[in-house]
């Protein structure tokens, strides 16, 4: 099977973007980020009331980036630079000109949970849990996330989260609105059904109602803010906690 993030159009009218790499927890490779972005290109150019992300499998959503392409020996501007086109992935998510879901197929951890805070919609499988893990090997988002997290739940929740970088189970994550909706075991299979309140809705709304949202964020200044986390995340880069903790990932993998 081909690392890859695939595409499609759907008959009822909205586009699907996969992350296809479930053998190694859907972990972003730098070949899949450029996929993602050719992926994003795709869907704003088709006629689409709506957009998926999700991810292959039932394990995980996404683990963050792939640790082989972003390994603790980097420089931090070659930090940088390896995580930048990251951040253009997820601004063109929140400024898509229609709707975004993402539906969480499985866990997200540290880069995963970027990326489905980029989305407008978050739906998740019962029994998943979630985790801004990034503060506890000695780093912070690198891709715009901790940004986007203070625009869509409380601010002294995302403060917390990403300072304390704990894994929560979806319920909690629901009573604190970074979760939208939990969808039972049973009912995750019928995607029809899970999607029925937005395949019913007409293009013409859906831009509408992306564009209020919008301007409700002020995506304007985003860019920018989300270029300032990925200074401060590369900046972390060569330092000895973080270091240590890929070394120790590294090590563990192999065995």
């Amino acid at each position: 099977m081909t690392d890859t993030v695939e595409y499609s159009r759907n008959k009822a009218g909205y586009g699907k973007i996969t992350i296809n790499r479930p053998e190694k927890r859907n972990a972003i490779s730098q070949e899949m980020t450029s996929a993602f972005k050719d992926a994003l290109n795709q869907a704003k150019q088709d006629s689409i009331n709506f957009l998926i992300i999700t991810g292959a499998g039932e394990r995980m959503f996404c683990a963050g980036g792939d640790l082989k392409h972003l390994h603790g020996s980097l420089s931090p501007d070659e930090a940088f630079q390896s995580l930048y086109p990251m951040k253009e992935v997820l601004y063109d998510i929140v400024s898509f000109p229609v709707p975004t879901l993402c539906l969480l197929n499985g866990d997200a951890l540290g880069g995963g949970c970027e990326i489905a805070t980029a989305c407008d919609i978050r739906i998740a499988r019962e029994g998943t849990k979630f985790g801004f893990v990034q503060s506890n090997i000695g780093i912070l988002p690198g891709w715009g996330g901790g940004s986007l997290l203070y625009e869509k739940v409380h601010t002294s929740f995302a403060l917390q989260w990403l300072m304390e970088g704990k894994v929560y189970e979806a319920p909690f994550l629901e009573s604190k609105g970074w979760l939208h909706r939990i969808v039972s075991e049973q009912e995750w299979d019928d995607q029809e059904k899970i999607l029925e309140p937005y395949t019913s809705k007409s293009l013409h709304q859906m831009q509408i109602l992306k564009n209020q949202y919008k301007k409700k964020l002020t995506t304007i200044g985003f860019s920018a803010l989300m270029d300032e986390d990925v200074r401060n995340c590369a900046s972390l880069w060569d330092s000895p906690a973080h270091k240590k903790a890929v070394e120790d990932f590294l090590s563990r993998s192999k065995r």
